[in-house]
């Protein structure tokens, strides 16, 4: 959602259409009028040459887990642009193996919309494959634990992530390891993917 306001923000009058399967974060964004907003994933989004991008932010690619549901998004995807349009998403790079470093003592304390106090933190639960199951805490500044919601996320590498866009008919047009736009490299904590429809 931050990038549709981003996006009018930076002068851009086409129209903007925000989708979310939360219906909590779609309460929040609909204070701003001048974007469409609806809820749903991807996979039930139902538009047809609609657009000429389309974007995953926040890592929320990841959330694919199954083999059905990135194949069913991603040519809810493919369905919803138009001839020669992007679509572009970031997914952790797995040879980061970024749930290594997600367990309580990398704890941050933020401050939320209502000026509380909060700490936050991850744990991992298990590594199976390519799917990475942790339980994320939010808690009081006391330590007093307020939430835990528990997540799946794939991790997948260039090679099966190139063969399900092939598969969804979009050719990678361009691919970075960084958000400064360098290539992805054998340290490379990133994958940022623009995806052309064919």
């Amino acid at each position: 959602m931050a990038f549709s306001f981003a996006a009018w923000e930076h002068g851009h009058r086409a129209v903007l259409v925000g989708l979310d399967p939360d219906p909590a974060a779609l309460a929040r964004a609909r204070r701003r009028a001048d974007i469409e907003w609806a809820e749903g994933t991807a996979a039930s989004a139902r538009w047809d040459t609609a657009f000429d991008l389309a974007t995953m932010t926040g890592h929320a690619f990841q959330c694919l887990v199954t083999d059905t549901e990135l194949s069913a998004s991603l040519a809810a995807v493919h369905t919803a642009l138009r001839s020669g349009g992007r679509f572009a998403f970031e997914t952790r790079h797995p040879q980061a193996r970024a749930w290594e470093g997600w367990n309580p003592s990398a704890a941050s304390d933020v401050v939320d919309a209502a000026g509380r106090a909060l700490r936050l933190w991850h744990e991992t639960e298990s590594v199976i494959g390519d799917v990475v199951t942790f339980t994320g805490t939010t808690a009081a500044a006391d330590g007093t634990v307020l939430r835990v919601d528990r997540t799946r996320l794939r991790f997948l590498d260039e090679a099966v992530l190139d063969a399900f866009l092939a598969d969804a008919g979009f050719v990678v047009e361009t691919r970075c390891g960084d958000w400064d736009g360098g290539p992805v490299t054998g340290t490379s904590r990133e994958i940022i993917t623009i995806a052309r429809r064919r």
